[in-house]
């Protein structure tokens, strides 16, 4: 049967059927020892009980007939605890941005800058890469402790733990007196960075029903942006103050979150797929509950979702034991594991460190300084649209197809990027790769950047799921920390001062990633884990993906 209405793999035509019906014959065919056997059912007392997998059926089917919106009504508290954990990241948003600003801050480079020729102030390349940097090293740290601390504690109490840390190392960036001080003091303050972003997306991808996931996971992008307007408000409000207090206010606003978020985050639902995986199985059907409107929940709704969660960790339990790090490099988790890899590390190679340095690129496309803090601000407002945007794309739209269109686009405005700084400049020019810049960014934050989250979560196995994420965002900070500071030498007036011809440089790198997508990132919208699993053992090819249709009975 189909729930997409297309092929199946064997390449035979699928007649358009009712759901009900196909049903009714699954429950009848469970009754059949040579049916269960032949379907490999019979592995597990558990995927042989005909009343269980019923249930688990029951409740698969409903989630591929649900759409978005009935989803949203259905399952209103989910959204809210996804968002709630996606908004973690703003914390990591907020000081990678702050980080960018400061070396556009007057008083910030004439305090550890060094004087021009032109008798302006610029903060040295190997220090403004260092700032940078820095956190991305601490979060290098911190993903790989997310995976087996969420793997021993839950995604709620791991949380909860980073949230305490964060509130401790916000000190010593506040207080520091050199950049030797706030470089170190951005290192420890990644480390909570990394257990935010890697459980972040996992937990928001398992709270939600199918049709919710794209929405909830695009809020990772949108928190990103929150924390971007944050910091361009901030900056663009204090970068006229001549004394120390334009940056260390700044620095102190960092400290309006983790609090309220580690109460909110205490009261939180733990995931029941994390749940099922310990055995505890009383505590996921609570939490499910807890996740549902209650008026919606009759008809043993709820148990149903429970049987389908089951389900699917059965199965993968089968496959393997206790997840651990190497299990990431076997068989088709390895498939799964580079392409969640791959993903997270092409946000660096799309024109996104123009978006995360956009007032110093503002003020190197020839913007004065004030003007280049206010664009920033209206950059920033336009990728919060953008993001909002992305809600309805991935509605409408498959995964695959909008990150390759996305990176298509930006490819050619990075181009034409290149093309306005190599030409005689004027003010003309100046204006134009300002506005490039601002689209670059924009496409991006509707586009690549939310879709990315969203594949990562649907990407990964559950039983591994809070590793995979980890590793994977580990693979996005062994991209970023040399891409800094490429970018870092391609901006600054100390380094290649290249401007908008490094729109040349990053639509090179733009076109690697598309030509890899294209042949590797497979289409998982509408997709079950269950369905995902079964797509990845079969070794489908990426391109197949979404034309390959998988019976609601298969146990593979």
């Amino acid at each position: 049967m189909s729930y997409n209405g297309v092929e199946k793999h064997n390449a035979t035509e699928v007649d358009n059927v009712n759901p009900h019906d196909i049903h009714e014959k699954n429950k009848s065919d469970l009754a059949d020892p040579n049916v269960l056997q032949e379907k490999s059912i019979h592995k597990s007392e558990l995927l042989a009980n005909p009343e269980f997998l019923s249930s688990a059926f029951d409740a698969e089917n409903k989630e591929h007939q649900q759409g978005v919106w009935e989803a949203v009504q259905e399952q209103p508290m989910a959204c809210l605890w996804a968002f709630i954990f996606c908004f973690t990241i703003v914390m990591e948003s907020f000081d990678m941005f702050l980080n960018g600003n400061f070396v556009a801050l007057p008083p910030f480079k004439k305090r550890y800058g060094i004087e021009l020729p032109d008798g302006s102030y610029a903060i040295e390349t190997k220090w403004q890469s260092a700032l940078f940097q820095s956190g991305q090293c601490g979060a290098f740290i911190g993903v790989f402790l997310a995976g087996p601390i969420t793997t021993r504690l839950g995604y709620r109490w791991s949380t909860i733990l980073a949230l305490i840390l964060m509130n401790a190392t916000i000190f010593i960036s506040f207080f520091a007196d050199s950049l030797e001080v706030l470089v170190i003091g951005q290192a420890f303050e990644g480390i909570p960075w990394g257990i935010f972003i890697a459980n972040s997306p996992a937990y928001a991808s398992e709270v939600v029903p199918i049709a919710l996931r794209g929405v909830v996971t695009a809020t990772l992008q949108m928190s990103w942006s929150i924390g971007s307007i944050l910091v361009a408000g901030t900056t663009y409000g204090y970068n006229k103050r001549n004394d120390e207090w334009a940056w260390r206010v700044p620095l102190a606003l960092q400290w309006l979150f983790p609090t309220p978020l580690l109460i909110l985050v205490f009261f939180a639902p733990e995931s029941p797929w994390w749940l099922v995986r310990r055995g505890r199985k009383e505590e996921a059907l609570r939490s499910l509950k807890r996740l549902g409107r209650k008026s919606r929940l009759g008809n043993g709704k709820a148990e149903e979702t429970l049987a389908m969660i089951e389900r699917t960790v059965e199965i993968e339990a089968k496959m393997g034991g206790a997840p651990t790090l190497l299990d990431l490099l076997k068989g088709t988790d390895l498939r799964r594991t580079l392409i969640t890899c791959f993903m997270y590390a092409s946000q660096n190679f799309a024109g996104n460190l123009i978006a995360n340095q956009a007032t110093f690129f503002f003020e190197q496309a020839g913007m004065s300084t004030d003007f280049s803090f206010q664009l920033n601000l209206i950059n920033s407002c336009l990728q919060f649209i953008a993001n909002g945007g992305s809600w309805f794309l991935t509605a409408w739209f498959g995964r695959r197809t909008i990150y390759l269109w996305g990176t298509a686009t930006n490819i050619t405005f990075l181009i034409l990027l290149g093309v306005c700084a190599s030409i005689a400049q004027n003010s003309s020019t100046n204006y134009a790769q300002a506005c490039l810049g601002v689209i670059i960014s924009f496409v991006y934050a509707g586009a690549m950047g939310p879709i990315t989250y969203t594949a990562i979560a649907e990407t990964s196995s559950v039983r591994l799921r809070a590793l995979s994420t980890g590793v994977g965002r580990a693979a996005y900070y062994v991209a970023e920390i040399p891409m800094i500071y490429l970018a870092s030498r391609m901006l600054n007036p100390t380094g290649w001062n290249l401007a908008g011809k490094c729109g040349y440089i990053w639509g090179g790198t733009a076109i690697a990633c598309w030509i890899i997508a294209y042949f590797c990132f497979p289409e998982l919208k509408h997709r079950s884990y269950r369905e995902a699993d079964i797509l990845f053992n079969r070794k489908i090819a990426a391109r197949k993906f979404k034309t390959t249709v998988i019976e609601v009975e298969e146990n593979e």
